[in-house]
């Protein structure tokens, strides 16, 4: 839904020998609705192991954003006032890229023997992506990095250090994971996880063109089997549940603030029947499309 989404600040940042980070903050609409989590996707190269990285990406919401942050604000002095119309709800996507110099100095005379020191070493020779549940420890850590007020040098130090505790609870929640806790070997072939991200795209595509699993999987050029399991676990989800979640926020859009009918949108999106588009909507939601213009 980002192409659809305000965005409202970009910043992107290379602190050399320690991460790359990028945050894109957007505004969010009443309508939409989005859970926040993480991600972990460990990209390993075997032919040359120093362009390996580890890459943290977070989407959460409930923060605020002032459009006069970084100019004199006599109404709120950076976002202290509720009745300040610069301010506005966001929804924060955030990654942060480590390559192997940086993270390999943790390990360094350390004999790798857990999950986590072998992700550190890049000796763990499968590349993968998982989801990480987000504690209280790293949402605060997410909310000082969105909100901190330093600028140049002292920025740069400010967010080497928060980024530092972001890879340690991710390291934490990564602790009782193992090797095997990565059943699809398949997708440590860089061309395959491709594919997957292929079909995902594809997905979106059709947003009002459902696809069969056969005809996806004859877009992106992958095995059936393949696209199920690698989907499930580079996504943390089935690839139902994801096309039916990214229709039903398209639905919110189109209705909330397109201003289209429900009938309009149950066609829009392909459904044979205004009743069964009703139907998944409010399993989505839990209101009719039709409340959800009253909220």
């Amino acid at each position: 839904m980002q192409e659809e989404m305000e965005l409202v600040h970009h910043k992107v940042q290379k602190i050399p020998g320690t991460v790359q980070y990028v945050i894109n903050r957007y505004r969010k609409l009443p309508a939409m609705s989005f859970e926040d989590t993480g991600m972990m996707v460990y990209d390993y190269k075997s032919g040359d192991k120093k362009e390996s990285t580890l890459e943290l990406i977070f989407c959460v919401t409930g923060n605020r954003y002032c459009k006069q942050k970084d100019a004199e604000c006599s109404f709120c002095k950076n976002s202290k006032s509720d009745h300040c119309q610069e301010i506005i709800d966001t929804v924060d996507v955030a990654s942060f890229r480590f390559n192997s110099d940086h993270l390999s100095q943790f390990v360094k005379s350390i004999k790798t023997t857990s999950f986590s020191e072998s992700i550190l070493n890049f000796s763990h020779t499968s590349s993968f992506s998982k989801s990480l549940p987000l504690c209280s420890k790293t949402r605060s850590v997410l909310e000082a990095l969105l909100n901190n007020s330093y600028s140049e040098s002292l920025e740069n130090i400010f967010i080497n250090a928060q980024t530092q505790m972001l890879l340690l609870y991710s390291m934490e929640c990564m602790a009782g994971d193992g090797v095997d806790s990565f059943t699809c070997k398949f997708l440590a072939n860089d061309a395959d996880r491709d594919k997957i991200a292929l079909a995902r795209e594809i997905l979106l595509e059709h947003i009002s063109q459902p696809l069969t699993i056969k005809e996806l999987s004859r877009k992106a050029a992958i095995n059936e089997c393949y696209l199920k399991k690698g989907f499930k676990e580079m996504y943390g989800t089935t690839i139902f549940d994801f096309f039916q979640s990214q229709r039903m926020e398209h639905a919110k859009y189109l209705l909330y603030e397109k201003g289209l009918s429900v009938t309009d949108v149950s066609a829009l999106l392909g459904y044979s029947s205004i009743s069964h588009f009703s139907t998944a909507f409010k399993k989505h939601t839990g209101l009719k499309p039709c409340e959800l213009l009253f909220h």
